[in-house]
């Protein structure tokens, strides 16, 4: 007595489970556009700048970028303390124009902020010197 084995079942079960996987992926994805899910990402803003440190004071030379002009406040943190302008108050900075931080920044941490006229902030600069 010989058995045979049916094996031709196996490979159209599996098909038919992928099928129906990827079309509830694809329905997920259309739903979560169709809804609004995705739609409100914001993209990061691009303002261009060198930061040097003379010994005596951090100067904060302003390049450009394509939001640069949507700019409207800046301030910065050091070592992680709280924000605050620089000196002079800088409101809206222009390319070419220079900032000063009142301190030496050699071994220390420092973070620019800029605040845009759509209201979002942002980190625009991040190093560690």
């Amino acid at each position: 007595m010989s058995m045979k084995r049916n094996d031709d079942a196996v490979s159209p079960v599996i098909g038919v489970i992928l099928m129906v996987a990827i079309t509830v992926i694809l329905a997920a994805v259309i739903a979560a556009f169709v809804f609004g899910l995705v739609g409100n990402v914001q993209g990061a803003k691009v303002v261009g700048l060198t930061v040097q440190d003379n010994s005596t004071a951090g100067i904060i030379t302003w390049q450009g970028g394509a939001d640069m002009s949507s700019l409207v406040n800046v301030t910065y943190t050091l070592n992680g303390g709280s924000q605050t302008e620089f000196t002079p108050q800088l409101h809206t900075p222009t390319v070419g124009s220079s900032s000063t931080i009142g301190s030496s920044i050699t071994g220390r941490k420092l973070i620019i902020i800029g605040k845009f006229s759509d209201g979002s902030e942002q980190v625009i600069f991040d190093k560690q010197f």
